[in-house]
């Protein structure tokens, strides 16, 4: 009897708390800042790639970048026995839609499906931008490098593929490169729109622009600190939503919120060297990103970025003045920072597409009780779930108890009025879903 209970224990332990994958770790070993840096080298010798730019030669324009970025798509796919779906999504721009389309223009994304084994169907992405612009976003032909705006991120999301293309995945992994960004975030309506079409079901988009750079305009100079910008609430929410969220809570618990929260979770997990700033935020202050057109379907999207921007290095001419140096060229890109968001990016992939799907119904009662109360809907592949509650200041799941195989439990002696929960799901190696706030009532 007591060799049962220690086998029992044994179980029950390994499930109740979080464990590391060594999986995890090889993946951030492999990440490699010298294939980023030819990359980023490849990209900035385009001369420009501005959305607008040249179409017909090999050598020069956005034309010429994306053919090369699919051709490296497919080059990893042909080193895993055509694991990867490599695809271009076009929409045609119209001039005059906006003031920076000086002529009609086809926006051609460049897409590479890694398909889930499992959930076929459920698809995390991981974006960078191709284009690139100089301080008149009209201006077509002048020298525009784009080293870290935003090649960084592209090359992040080319070794990112490298990378987890030797693994296989529950859930399906897209990575994307895509145009457009800088005359108005078309690419990433286009894929949206795209998903819609298709029916795709979006874990999470994580947008990659400009994670190459250490030193800011601020003056601090850090190879370890990074932004995760996430908007509260989806933009989609009803009005029924927002009526209950007056009353039950949840400001900061939108679906795009609990992703960034589980991007910093897993990066603190693995990467304890690095340090994620949550920004309460959609993007910077009066600026956009290419996760907005995702966030505005009703998608869930972060941005992943560098701490410390340089401004003097993003949408410049290339130009000395007043003795400082403009241009966003290759010296200013720190590639083992890039590596470090890289590895960011990859490990938060493959976390989500091991993971079993979020719970889709979650619902919390104990109201004048001392107890809080849960029910949520059964997950398919979930071997256990897990609740998480926070103090309702905390920006972190900072509480959590793994309730085994169950569709409901109630926590005694915790008082539902002075915290915050949610429910995930876990999967037989460990790896959880995002935590799902309470979407219903029950008394």
């Amino acid at each position: 009897m007591k060799k049962c209970f220690t086998v029992v224990f044994f179980i029950f332990c390994v499930c109740s708390y979080a464990q590391t994958d060594q999986r995890i770790y090889d993946i951030i070993d492999s990440v490699s800042a010298e294939r980023i840096e030819a990359d980023v080298t490849q990209l900035a010798n385009f001369g420009t790639r501005h959305t607008l730019s040249d179409t017909v030669s090999q050598t020069r324009g956005i034309g010429a970048a994306r053919r090369w970025i699919k051709s490296e798509f497919e080059k990893t796919s042909s080193a895993c026995n055509g694991c990867l779906d490599v695809f271009y999504q076009k929409d045609l721009v119209e001039k005059g839609t906006n003031e920076r389309i000086v002529h009609d223009v086809w926006v051609v994304n460049v897409v590479a499906v890694q398909k889930g084994t499992k959930y076929p169907n459920r698809y995390i992405i991981m974006s960078g931008d191709i284009d690139s612009r100089v301080s008149d976003p009209t201006d077509f032909t002048s020298e525009s490098p784009g080293a870290n705006d935003n090649a960084s991120g592209m090359a992040g999301t080319l070794e990112a593929a490298r990378v987890l293309s030797k693994y296989q995945f529950e859930n399906s992994i897209i990575y994307v490169g895509l145009s457009g960004e800088e005359q108005g975030l078309f690419g990433g309506k286009g894929l949206a729109a795209h998903a819609k079409e298709k029916g795709w079901e979006i874990i999470g988009i994580l947008n990659n622009d400009m994670i190459g750079n250490i030193t800011g305009v601020d003056g601090i100079t850090s190879s370890t600190d990074f932004r995760i910008f996430s908007e509260p609430i989806p933009p989609t929410e009803t009005e029924k939503e927002r009526a209950a969220r007056r009353f039950y809570g949840g400001e900061v618990d939108g679906i795009s919120r609990q992703l960034a929260r589980y991007v910093h979770k897993t990066t603190k997990e693995y990467m304890p060297e690095m340090n994620p700033m949550m920004i309460y935020r959609l993007d910077r202050f009066g600026r956009g990103g290419h996760h907005r057109p995702f966030n505005d379907a009703g998608f869930p999207g972060i941005r992943i970025m560098e701490a410390h921007e340089n401004y003097t290095q993003q949408h410049q001419d290339i130009r000395t003045e007043d003795g400082i140096n403009y241009g966003d060229v290759l010296e200013h890109v720190n590639f083992d920072y890039a590596k470090k968001l890289t590895a960011v990016n990859a490990i938060s992939l493959a976390s989500l597409a091991w993971a079993p799907p979020a719970p889709k119904e979650v619902k919390i009662g104990g109201i004048v009780e001392p107890s809080a109360k849960f029910q949520w809907s059964n997950v398919d592949g979930a071997v256990g779930y897990k609740i998480h509650w926070r103090d309702t200041t905390s920006p972190t799941w900072d509480h959590s108890r793994y309730v085994g195989d169950v569709t409901e439990y109630t926590l005694d002696g915790i008082v539902i009025d002075n915290y915050f929960f949610g429910i995930s799901s876990v999967g037989k190696d460990g790896f959880e879903s995002p935590v799902v706030f309470p979407n219903g009532v029950f008394r």
